[in-house]
């Protein structure tokens, strides 16, 4: 049954409206985006399809185009729209954070984060960097690949620093298991690096894990910083 033929009150999209986005399920979330269904399959079954393919929304996100496309009703244009909303999602909290204090929204960091590197299927490390007044002036990437003390160098976190005259530092790195927990790796850098920062005078702030749909872990908060 098409969703038009559905009762207007069980509609996503006029449930949206009278109660909110956190009213809707992630399929009826997905169906609003996808608007229409395929033959014998609504719009809403469409998205239970595809979040039963990819197991998650993240998994779904990180999809190659050539994965998306191959799910019957999908196509490359879906791809390209649904990568230009994450993209804006992105853009919008960067700026957020650019324009206040990121100290002070540590939702937005978190939520960038998670939109950023949640959904990669390789290792990145990434630092934010933050004028004196804790406004992101920049986010780089350093390293792609396995994190060890040897993969990350302090001369390049410390480099990257003075060059944009950053008085404070925050550092992110993904954990494609899904597991967020710190290794004794990642606490041992941590300090490697906050060490190397000290000596030109830039603070370090917090490190945050990423994996998956968990809430990224904060260094600071369990007193590793």
């Amino acid at each position: 049954m098409a969703i038009t033929d559905w009762p207007e009150n069980e509609r996503p999209r006029e449930r949206l409206l009278a109660h909110g986005p956190g009213a809707l399920s992630d399929a009826e979330l997905l169906a609003i985006f996808l608007r229409v269904g395929v033959k014998g399959a609504s719009a809403v079954d469409l998205a239970r399809t595809l979040l039963g393919r990819f197991g998650s929304l993240n998994r779904l996100f990180a999809a190659s185009a050539a994965e998306f496309a191959a799910i019957p009703g999908m196509g490359h244009a879906k791809y390209a729209q649904l990568q230009a909303v994450l993209e804006l999602g992105r853009r919008a909290l960067r700026e957020e954070l650019a324009a206040g204090d990121a100290l002070g929204s540590p939702r937005a960091v978190r939520d960038w984060l998670r939109l950023t590197l949640a959904a990669l299927p390789h290792e990145v490390f990434m630092v934010l960097l933050l004028d004196a007044r804790n406004r992101l002036l920049a986010a780089e990437e350093l390293f792609r690949g396995t994190l060890t003390r040897t993969s990350v160098h302090p001369r390049e976190v410390v480099k990257l620093a003075l060059a944009h005259n950053a008085a404070s530092v925050v550092l992110a790195h993904n954990h494609p298991s899904g597991v967020a927990e710190p290794s004794q790796t990642d606490e041992a850098l941590t300090q490697t690096l906050k060490q190397a920062l000290a000596l030109v005078d830039v603070r370090l702030i917090d490190h945050f894990i990423v994996a998956g749909a968990a809430e990224p872990v904060s260094f600071a908060e369990k007193g590793l910083i």
